[in-house]
């Protein structure tokens, strides 16, 4: 029961999330800090991690590839397809998880127990429609560049890690890179990126939004909103695969 009345309470704010802004004018101001924040200021630790992880994915692949009977080029496939359908879209997702949810939930507990949120609706706005649906729209609209420049990253780091370690030749990677292209797996990719940004991004509201106490809930909540964010991703990821692949 417990559970299930967190369930309904987050879909009740969904609810109020989604209503018709009051100022046209405040709500661009808002969709572009956002961008900003959750979107922009994540650039960096998408692209070292993507780089490098890319790097380590195209390495073990070709340390375990050393029969003589397996070609060199299924090295860049396999990174390839790795990247493309798992890597970028739900490692990323994760990663965007911990450190854009951290975020929201922080600074919307912080905006909760210091009375802001609550100030906001004695003016008679709709603190839900004011805070969290700009989140919403910056995620589901940068995210899935960020993505998309986390698979371009990452096959680009395992090219590279070829020419410092000498374990495949660029050739042979790039034609596995090249080799049975289906643009299917970047729609698949992408869709999955949608729907992790959103959860990336309401999970973590609602925890900061309905935080009670202090500064100490505040930081309890933004853990359980990142554990509980990781979770939801992990499972969507699971049903997500079976409906659009299997």
């Amino acid at each position: 029961m417990y559970y299930l009345k967190h369930i309904g309470k987050y879909f009740i704010m969904l609810r109020q999330v989604f209503r018709k802004p009051q100022k046209w004018s405040v709500f661009r101001e808002m969709l572009f800090r956002e961008i900003d924040d959750l979107g922009l200021k994540s650039l960096g630790i998408i692209m070292f991690i993507s780089f490098f992880v890319g790097g380590v994915v195209a390495i073990q692949t070709a340390l375990n590839v050393d029969s003589p009977f397996i070609p060199k080029y299924l090295i860049g496939f396999a990174t390839k397809r790795g990247i493309i359908l798992e890597f970028a879209p739900t490692f990323m997702s994760i990663i965007l998880a911990g450190k854009v949810g951290s975020y929201i939930t922080s600074s919307m507990g912080t905006m909760r127990v210091t009375e802001q949120i609550d100030a906001l609706e004695v003016m008679g706005i709709n603190s839900l429609n004011y805070l969290v649906l700009p989140k919403i729209l910056a995620a589901l609209f940068f995210y899935p560049l960020l993505i998309l420049l986390s698979m371009f990253l990452g096959i680009v780091g395992g090219y590279f890690a070829g020419l410092l370690t000498d374990l495949f030749f660029s050739e042979d990677f790039i034609y596995g890179i090249q080799l049975d292209f289906d643009p299917y797996f970047i729609k698949y990719a992408l869709t999955k990126t949608v729907v992790f940004a959103f959860i990336i991004t309401t999970i973590p509201a609602y925890h900061g939004f309905y935080v009670k106490g202090g500064s100490l809930e505040v930081g309890r909540a933004s853990t359980r909103a990142v554990v509980w964010t990781s979770i939801v991703i992990i499972l969507l990821n699971y049903f997500l695969t079976q409906m659009l692949l299997g």
